[in-house]
């Protein structure tokens, strides 16, 4: 008698689930959601509010799309408590919100406790729903009467957004654990007072350095206070940093481009705040550039980066896109961008990356480093980051690795010049003139039902490439019917079909 020991089989699993199913999120990790008091609050002018810079701004005809304000937006000054329950149900941890300066100090002036008192309820309401309340002190809405003065390129409104931070403090840090004093101050400085694209829409060359100094010296104040006071609140500021690449990096004006993009965007925040100074080639790049008949670097005083360098508890990092920069002319009658509205030298234009645009950003190739890196060159002994410290760029790196396809799947590339996309084996990359170069890729996140929602996106993508495709070769098989001087062009292919089938696609 002989017996067979039963066989099983087990169906290798899908690469993409497993990897959602393996990673984890460090415990006290914190999901949440943000929101600017500008963009939601509305109520423009109750309970003392006095004008912001951006009442005054989208009050401008043509200033902004369709003429929006936000002088109700989404109401939430009213519906404050029906939004935290909407919160509640969507179970996040935290909840980031902006303070409005014109609600809390109106006109800069003395504080309002009914501006005042919203906040004290709202981070009540939180609480009450176990959200965690983080504050961020300034999302751009400075109020007018202090822009009337001067603005952040006037030193005195550094000490007066000062003055306002405390009066919030003394009334809700001992239930606010976190505190940020700026969010994107590069917007603030540069497409305020240099590019004009936002509130006050000022267009004064390199007064959004000037600018960007005081800004930074408002958040040196800030700190340095409470640190002063013992606080024991995690304390910092959410810069948006990008990466500069060159568009051609065999071209020098292209890679002096990158590295002037890279200091009037990264460093000038960086290194005042890590290392305590500005770098010396943000002085070069600026060489001969005056406002008011002064150069910038004649309103920064003694002490000042010393306050600003204050240390942090928390860098936030708010990731858009990177950016191809290029020292060639613009093209004539066309603008150069937002990348670039910072002062530069004549001819240096920066142009939004072409067919690179991700979210977190994958590795670049090379000697170019990643956004997570743009922090540690500006301070390469700072060692490991503080607790809280949030590096997307880092994290989204290892779910790269992890969830990169797998099986000999073909890789796409694109030469320039050539028509349509060529394949390439798997664990090669596509050279372009003996460089590596990048490909496209969607975000990979690794929450389950994120990662599905991402898939089928690129699936769709994927689609409409092929649907672009089809629709390039009729073109092409009808101007050759043309030229062979036949008259039937044929019945042109169905959108979306393969190999003559049509196949269903969603619009």
């Amino acid at each position: 008698m002989t017996t067979t020991r039963p066989t099983t089989t087990t169906s290798s699993p899908d690469p993409a689930t497993a990897v959602a199913r393996e990673r984890r999120f460090p415990p006290g990790f914190l999901w949440g959601s943000a929101t600017a008091a500008y963009q939601i609050e509305g109520a423009a002018a109750e309970d003392g509010r006095s004008p912001s810079i951006w009442d005054t701004f989208a009050w401008v005809p043509g200033a902004v799309i369709d003429g929006d304000t936000g002088d109700v937006a989404c109401d939430h000054y009213h519906r404050m408590p029906d939004d935290v329950a909407l919160m509640s149900t969507l179970n996040l941890n935290a909840y980031r919100f902006s303070t409005a300066w014109p609600r809390v100090r109106p006109d800069g002036g003395a504080p309002d406790e009914r501006g005042i008192g919203f906040y004290s309820r709202l981070v009540d309401e939180l609480l009450g729903r176990d959200i965690t309340p983080w504050v961020t002190l300034y999302h751009w809405d400075l109020p007018q009467a202090l822009e009337d003065a001067g603005g952040w390129t006037n030193r005195d409104t550094a000490y007066r957004f000062a003055e306002y931070a405390l009066s919030l403090y003394d009334a809700l840090g001992d239930r606010v654990p976190f505190w940020t004093t700026m969010n994107e101050p590069w917007c603030s400085a540069f497409l305020g007072y240099t590019g004009g694209q936002h509130a006050p829409g000022r267009q004064e060359g390199v007064a959004g350095v000037v600018a960007a100094h005081h800004l930074m010296l408002g958040h040196g104040l800030v700190v340095d206070e409470l640190r002063r006071r013992g606080s024991t609140a995690q304390l910092g500021i959410t810069l948006n940093l990008t990466v500069a690449d060159p568009f051609d990096p065999a071209e020098p004006a292209d890679v002096a481009a990158a590295h002037r993009v890279d200091h009037l965007w990264n460093r000038i925040f960086l290194d005042p705040v890590l290392r305590g100074s500005y770098a010396q080639d943000l002085h070069s790049i600026t060489d001969g550039m005056t406002w008011q008949g002064k150069a910038w670097e004649e309103f920064v005083d003694d002490g000042d980066l010393a306050l600003i360098s204050t240390p942090l508890d928390v860098l936030g990092v708010n990731y858009y896109h990177g950016d191809g920069a290029s020292g060639r002319p613009a093209p004539a009658g066309g603008p150069a961008g937002l990348a670039d509205p910072a002062p530069r030298p004549a001819g240096a234009v920066a142009v939004p990356r072409r067919r690179r645009h991700h979210l977190p950003p994958p590795g670049l190739p090379g000697d170019r480093p990643r956004l997570g890196g743009a922090a540690r060159r500006a301070h390469p002994a700072a060692g490991p980051p503080p607790r809280g410290v949030r590096r997307p760029a880092d994290v989204h790196h290892r779910e790269r690795r992890g969830l990169r396809r797998r099986g000999g799947a073909r890789r796409l590339g694109r030469r320039p010049g050539a028509v349509g996309v060529r394949p390439r084996p798997p664990g090669r990359r596509a050279r372009r003139d003996g460089r590596r170069c990048r490909r496209t890729r969607l975000l990979r996140v690794v929450a389950a039902r994120q990662l599905r929602v991402g898939l089928r996106l690129r699936a769709a993508v994927r689609a409409g490439a092929r649907r672009l495709r089809h629709a390039a070769a009729d073109a092409e098989d009808q101007r050759a019917a043309v030229r062979r001087g036949r008259g039937d062009l044929g019945a042109p292919r169905v959108a979306g079909s393969r190999g003559g089938r049509p196949v269903a696609c969603r619009a």
